[in-house]
């Protein structure tokens, strides 16, 4: 793929300073874009910004993303430094696992907070100019825990459905003026998140690091788990304009786990 077919394009990525939110700031800086990586460690998004920027324009914004206010003044932040925003990717998430009946209020408040509110505060800032253009695109990082069930994580699988179906709502409502809304389902992914879950199975089970990591990558018939850099070029993919037709879609990528 050319190294300009996002020349010109501003794009914003939550959850952009570490793991696959960084790999997906990478792949679009190489398709030209410039990019807004958004997080609340300022000084990991700093050194992000330093990583990256070899490979092209590249600035941060703190945020939370389950806070109007804070996701309001960074896109504002965001829009004056680098332009109208024309790809969103709404990668920022968390997951926690407890069985069901020790998942308590908050913590089921904070799954959708961060997970499904923090996709719609943000897609609420964006959406008005892209329709305006007449061009944009927005990337919700899902999961497979979006498509299907996975125990003790129910408040997480709640959270993800929603994205989805968030998802597919929007696409079919912008579907006619230029933007696209899809999502990218990853499976068990090479990311902090993969590794407190392991750290915390360990510390509950007393099953060596080893063992849970081939347990977790046995999920997916490849028998391994998926790179950040392999879900960042899909996204990548659906950014460029020759992806136009994908519209509504939830891409799983997770070496076959989910058909």
């Amino acid at each position: 793929m050319s190294t300009s077919t996002l020349a010109g394009k501003h794009a914003v990525v939550t959850g952009g300073g570490r793991g696959i939110g960084e790999a997906i700031a990478a792949a679009l800086l190489e398709q030209g874009a410039c990019v807004t990586i958004a997080g609340r460690d300022e000084a990991n998004l700093q050194n992000t910004v330093r990583q990256l920027l070899p490979k092209g324009k590249i600035n941060y914004v703190t945020v939370d993303v389950a806070d109007s206010a804070s996701v309001q003044q960074a896109f504002e932040h965001a829009t004056v430094r680098l332009g109208r925003v024309d790809i969103l990717v709404n990668n920022a998430g968390q997951a926690r696992s407890a069985p069901f009946q020790k998942t308590d209020a908050q913590l089921w408040q904070q799954m959708l907070a961060v997970n499904l509110t923090g996709t719609f505060h943000c897609t609420q800032q964006v959406l008005p100019a892209m329709l305006l253009a007449g061009w944009g695109r927005i990337v919700n990082i899902a999961s497979t825990a979006g498509l299907t069930g996975y125990a003790y994580v129910a408040a997480y699988c709640a959270a993800k459905h929603g994205v989805i179906g968030l998802t597919r709502s929007l696409a079919l409502e912008v579907a006619s003026k230029g933007v696209t809304v899809n999502a990218i389902c990853p499976g068990y992914t090479e990311t902090d998140i993969v590794r407190d879950a392991v750290a915390t199975i360990v510390s509950k089970t007393g099953r060596s690091e080893e063992q849970v990591r081939a347990e977790l990558a046995a999920a997916n018939p490849q028998k391994r788990l998926v790179q950040p850099a392999e879900v960042a070029n899909a996204v990548a993919w659906l950014c460029l304009p020759g992806a136009s037709a994908m519209n509504g879609q939830s891409i799983a990528v997770a070496g076959g786990e989910v058909m």
